[in-house]
């Protein structure tokens, strides 16, 4: 995180809303953020990244989004990709205006920040990895084919501890990109063709933004992260440029 002069102008304030184990999205907010900006969070109970465990951590957003507006932010995203997709199409909107009316500032839920900079990109056929498990894939699967994207593979991990998915780290994000790819038809030399015009790497624990330039310059196509789509969307609204990795941050943010 920047350092500001006390005596300027007060520097913008991001607020975050993340599941209580989130150990990831802070840090990388904080590692990329813009000059003059601070970050500032509210936690939700959540242990397992489980329907369950998500259903339930989703009453606690709304508290969260007026919990930040005391803080006086400038804009809130609620950080956490399935917990805002889990109900399907529309949930991830209505967050967004329940959040928001709350907090009494612009706010966005990761689940469609992602589609918003998938739209941007131009992206029609996606592969997405996950580090979770096989029942919330297949939700992510539902969401994002819903939106409009064609999921042409998606692969988890299939880990519920959300610590155990904070634990890990931008190679093995790159690792398990890699393997997909490899195991794509249309993949020739570690590269993807046309046959895939973006990859997702999901999930706002799962550290991976610093493994966007080098997956890009690899594969040939973008790299959107959660955390990257949160961050890039967040600051959309703001009209305040992010200097982080990948082809996304090239893209101006668009709000629907």
């Amino acid at each position: 995180m920047n350092d500001y002069d006390s005596g300027a102008e007060r520097p913008i304030r991001l607020g975050l809303i993340v599941p209580s184990s989130n150990t990831t999205a802070e840090p990388e907010f904080r590692e990329f953020a813009p000059e003059g900006t601070t970050v500032h969070a509210a936690r939700m109970a959540l242990e397992s990244v489980t329907v369950d465990e998500l259903d339930e951590m989703s009453h606690d957003a709304v508290r969260g989004g007026e919990l930040l507006g005391h803080a006086d932010v400038d804009a809130v995203a609620y950080a956490c990709t399935t917990g805002s997709l889990l109900h399907g199409p529309g949930f991830d909107a209505e967050l967004e205006a329940e959040i928001g009316e709350a907090a009494g500032v612009p706010a966005i839920a990761t689940a469609r920040s992602v589609c918003r900079a998938l739209e941007a990109l131009g992206a029609e056929r996606i592969a997405v990895v996950t580090p979770y498990t096989a029942d919330l894939d297949a939700k992510e699967r539902e969401f994002l084919e819903a939106a409009g994207f064609e999921v042409v593979a998606i692969e988890g991990r299939g880990i519920e501890a959300n610590t155990e998915i904070g634990a890990l780290d931008p190679s093995d994000a790159r690792e398990q990109v890699l393997a997909v790819a490899a195991d794509l038809e249309g993949a020739v030399d570690g590269a993807l063709d046309t046959s895939v015009d973006a990859v997702f790497v999901s999930c706002t624990n799962y550290r991976s933004l610093d493994a966007v330039a080098e997956l890009e310059a690899e594969l040939g196509v973008p790299v959107v992260t959660s955390n990257g789509a949160t961050l890039w969307d967040l600051c959309g609204h703001l009209d305040t440029t992010v200097d982080a990795p990948g082809a996304l941050f090239a893209e101006p943010s668009r709000h629907v």
